[in-house]
């Protein structure tokens, strides 16, 4: 893009925005549907641990609200609706067989907020796990598919649950493969990634290219099988 200097009419070209000039967050209230399972407690864990006000959200308001005093910091269980009407981002976390029909229900009261589907479409057999592929082509375009209205990315896909969970990992080394429409949305989830110490997040493409970032974690699950590991993802040369 150029603009014209006023004094000399010369054009000027405007400088690219630096990839790593991110928002501020910190205010932002984040709500997890599907809290109350392994990633999303590890998710919520992990944001309020780094101060962000955080809601969980399930089909039950008594399963939120226990899983919210368990976890402490702030933490405050909601019932999915009310999780995502008093929250600014929210974060899918919810396992996939529910996926659509839980979306399907918060179609309006996600009108307008930021979404972060975090789901990977996988099947396991005796050959361990492998990848399935909806028929919109990925669980982050299922969901943009099911709410119009909503701004909806793909994020945190990659992450151990048990990591996240743990309380004596003061880091999580590993970088978030961030997906959207939006440069802004994808820039807030950036940032978002990056209040969890040890995490960057990296933008990498549009929804059309989600399917294979949910697919990767079937290869993760079978090198974390093999080595006795809970490995995540790094970007080199960014």
């Amino acid at each position: 893009m150029t603009t014209t200097d006023a004094a000399s009419g010369a054009p000027q070209k405007t400088p690219a925005k630096d990839p790593w000039d991110l928002p501020d967050v910190s205010g932002l209230v984040v709500g997890v549907l599907g809290g109350t399972g392994d990633q999303g407690r590890g998710l919520a864990y992990r944001l309020a641990r780094a101060g962000q006000k955080v809601i969980i959200g399930s089909r039950a308001v008594e399963r939120a609200e226990t899983a919210a005093r368990e976890l402490g910091l702030g933490i405050e269980g909601a019932e999915n609706a009310d999780c995502a009407r008093r929250s600014d981002v929210v974060i899918v976390a919810v396992p996939w067989e529910g996926h659509a029909k839980t979306l399907e229900t918060l179609r309006e009261v996600l009108a307008g907020k930021l979404v972060i589907d975090c789901v990977n479409p996988l099947g396991f057999d005796k050959k361990g796990a492998y990848a399935l592929k909806p028929e919109e082509g990925s669980a982050a375009e299922q969901a943009a598919a099911l709410l119009p209205e909503a701004r909806v990315t793909a994020a945190f896909h990659h992450l151990s649950a048990v990591l996240l969970q743990d309380e004596s990992v003061e880091e999580i080394d590993t970088d978030v493969m961030v997906l959207g429409e939006s440069r802004a949305d994808t820039d807030l989830v950036q940032a978002l990634a990056a209040r969890i110490p040890g995490m960057r997040g990296i933008f990498a493409g549009r929804l059309r290219n989600a399917h294979q970032v949910e697919s990767l974690v079937a290869n993760l699950i079978s090198v974390n099988r093999r080595y006795k590991a809970h490995a995540g993802l790094r970007v080199t040369d960014v």
